[in-house]
């Protein structure tokens, strides 16, 4: 039936919830503007009023370095605390500093967070051969995450004043790298200044572009907020701020875009089917802009609910492995893609409604230019699909080929941490490693604390096998508690901390030098220290991740099954996510690990692996529920297998390679922070994705689905009727 205006009235169906979210906020959108500035106001003035309380737990019960450091404090010893290094170098020789040098100790002996302070007088070994460079250890009283920056920075602080004519004082060790650690820098707002250059070539226009983008700020206004709050209750990493705004800015402003494009593109259907409401005005273009939300959220919506749904499953599998620190990352990061899932559901179709009539008309006015110019909207896109349909065996083998010849050098991935030697050059932390490799070798940077539950002649045996083990430069004299239970010889290897020597040693002493020695004396021998700390946290990530890869996959896989009662196209987009991964891992082997582009080589952060894996793999699956959704609305509705493949990436493919694009100048502004860490996390984000958007969308999906026919939509009988039915497209919608 056609009313008289002569409007075709849409087909009916029960609004979906998304649709009724999108309704209520058009009708209150000043009030759902006004709560959002509430929320976001009243979290912010919270969190400033409370404080936050991020800190780093690396524990790992059950391991030797965390036994190893509970007996040391059941026993109390000096030696249960890390350390910090005080190196002091004069081209005279040290020995005429001695006054000035004893007198700073004992400032610093008296400093809130010093268990101990030894002096390079007290230890000829802490004095290098020509008597040039020295070094005290000042012993904390706990591990170097567990004491406070200002306590750190306030011994830093102390010792450099000492500094005089001919006398360099620097200083070292895990505590002073963490409390000389910055931010991201600029590179939040590089970030945003790209993603707004990219959005105002997409859409044409400021307010347009603008409006993803004030989404996505709102979201991860809110998200920080949170986060620092909830960091007075859980352990809540130091580097979760940087890492939060990294995948809140891209991730809300993919979602934001997401809809924004299928709103912009109802708008467009709207006035093709009735070119005159949009040259009155009124009334009815306000209808078709009420219409077009409803129905971007009924659709792109869903999509959007879905997709942050997968990144929030695959975010929390880090639970799985068990690391303290990561989980508080984990959760951190899932609710700041839970908290942009909300502003793109809520806040965004409250702006939509303010600034509707605006955009409306920008929108309307650049589809007509484009339209007396001949040009038909996803052309491009369509061309390559028909292409890569063409031929799509070779496509798809040339691609794939591609990804793992990128994907090889993981397989040499070496997970540790990097040490002061990839430091900037003007850090202390890093000249006093230099000082310290100079006067004594590099094993002095990175030292193995052993400890040994025994009498003294166990001990006394320890410091012999040990000096006979190759890859030891050094020990000390055993170091006996106040209650004689427990003695610990210090180590030096020859190689420095991040070195694979290094891992090799703690490796050797555990299996081969220890165990026999042990028997023989019925001690218990016990390899711990920061150096084997990180070595037990880098192979407690190896062992678990497979088990955090099948649970992320799984649950990835069976959701997409569910949705799209497909076999082929869920285990295509779980083996697709694999290899883009494995790929972006591959760029951090060889950048940073290799020392590809003149960076400092050294092994990859040990929980970035993981990290990278989470985020990667719900992201990916973004953007596969996106394309294949469309596609499989085209399925639904004219049967035609190749047809709704080519339709479906002329739909998507200008959306999603402008939300990819976006998502890679947010993620590659982190390459440019000081820290190692973000600098490896923002390139393997960005490579992941840049890959994921470029080869696998474009070339690997249509060249699959070609080849899978009509049997990508087949899902076996048994499987159909366990699994539940979901649906991203509504019936009856556009």
């Amino acid at each position: 039936m056609t009313p008289a205006n002569g409007r075709t009235a849409p087909a009916t169906h029960r609004a979906g919830v998304f649709a009724r979210l999108a309704s209520w906020a058009q009708r209150r959108r000043w009030g759902a503007l006004l709560l959002w500035l509430l929320v976001v106001a009243a979290i912010t003035a919270a969190s400033q009023a409370v404080g936050s309380r991020y800190q780093n737990d690396f524990s790992l019960p059950g391991t030797d370095s965390q036994t190893a450091t509970d007996l040391l404090r059941e026993h109390g010893s000096a030696q249960a605390g890390d350390s910090v290094q005080i190196v002091f170098k004069d081209g005279g020789g040290l020995n005429a500093r001695r006054d000035g040098v004893e007198k700073m100790l004992a400032t610093v002996r008296g400093l809130p967070g010093v268990a101990d302070v030894r002096s390079p007088y007290e230890d000829t070994s802490a004095l290098s051969k020509d008597g040039t460079i020295g070094y005290a250890t000042v012993t904390l009283d706990g591990k170097a995450e567990e004491v406070p920056k200002a306590e750190v920075t306030a011994i830093i602080d102390t010792a450099r004043a000492a500094a005089a004519d001919g006398l360099e004082v620097q200083l070292g060790g895990d505590a002073v790298r963490g409390a000389q650690e910055e931010s991201g820098g600029g590179a939040e707002g590089a970030g945003i200044l790209a993603a707004l250059v990219i959005l105002v070539l997409l859409f044409g226009s400021l307010l347009a572009a603008a409006v993803p983008l004030v989404t996505a700020l709102f979201a991860v206004g809110s998200a920080i907020g949170l986060i620092a709050l909830a960091s007075r209750v859980f352990t809540v990493a130091d580097f979760t701020p940087p890492i939060m705004m990294l995948v809140g800015l891209g991730v809300g402003v993919d979602y934001a875009l997401l809809i924004f494009y299928r709103y912009r593109h109802e708008l467009i259907r709207a006035a093709e089917r009735n070119p005159g409401s949009a040259r009155t005005g009124g009334a009815a273009a306000l209808a078709d802009r009420d219409a077009a939300v409803r129905t971007a959220l009924d659709a792109a919506g869903r999509t959007v609910f879905f997709a942050g749904c997968t990144v929030i499953i695959a975010l929390l599998g880090l639970v799985a492995l068990g690391l303290g620190s990561l989980q508080g990352v984990a959760l951190a990061v899932a609710l700041t893609v839970l908290v942009t899932m909300a502003a793109s559901l809520t806040l965004l179709p409250a702006l939509l409604a303010v600034f509707g009539a605006r955009i409306q008309r920008q929108v309307l006015r650049r589809a007509a230019r484009a339209k007396a110019k001949g040009r038909r909207e996803g052309n491009r896109w369509r061309a390559l699909a028909t292409a890569v349909q063409r031929n799509p065996l070779p496509a798809l083998l040339a691609s794939v080929i591609a990804l793992l010849a990128l994907s090889a050098p993981a397989l040499g991935l070496r997970l540790g941490f990097a040490d002061a030697g990839n430091d900037g050059a003007d850090t202390t932390s890093r000249q006093a490693y230099d000082l310290l490799a100079e006067g004594f070798g590099p094993g002095f940077n990175g030292p193995l604390v052993v400890v040994s539950r025994g009498d003294e002649a166990a001990a006394q045996r320890l410091r012999s096998a040990l000096d006979r083990t190759d890859g030891v430069a050094a020990t000390t004299p055993p170091l006996p508690t106040e209650d004689g239970a427990v003695s610990t010889v210090i180590v030096f290897p020859t190689t420095a901390p991040q070195d694979e020597g290094t891992a090799d040693l703690v490796h050797t002493l555990r299996d081969e030098v220890l165990p026999p020695l042990g028997r023989e004396t019925g001690a218990e021998y016990l390899v711990g220290g920061a150096t084997a700390a990180t070595q037990d946290f880098a192979d407690a990530v190896s062992s678990r991740m497979p088990l955090f890869v099948a649970i992320v996959v799984g649950l990835s896989t069976l959701l997409l099954m569910a949705v799209f009662r497909s076999l082929l196209i869920p285990l295509k987009a779980a083996l697709l996510n694999l290899l883009s991964v494995a790929a972006a891992l591959g760029t951090i082997t060889l950048v940073f690990q290799h020392g590809w582009f003149g960076v400092e080589p050294g092994p990859i952060e040990a929980f970035i692996p993981v990290m990278i894996f989470a985020i990667v793999f719900g992201l990916s699956m973004d953007y596969e529920v996106f394309l294949i959704s469309r596609i499989h609305e085209e399925w639904e509705r004219t049967r035609d297998h190749s047809g709704a493949v080519r339709e479906g990436l002329a739909a998507t493919g200008k959306v999603i390679t402008a939300a990819a694009a976006i998502m890679i100048v947010v993620f590659a502004a982190f390459v440019l922070s000081p820290g190692r860490m973000l600098q490896q996390f923002g390139l393997g984000l960005a490579a992941a994705i840049l890959l994921d958007a470029v080869v696998i969308r474009c070339l690997v999906v249509p060249a699959a689905m070609e080849l899978f026919g009509r049997r990508a939509w087949w899902l076996p009988g048994p499987l159909a009727k366990v699994l539940p039915k979901m649906a991203i497209e509504r019936p009856g919608g556009s």
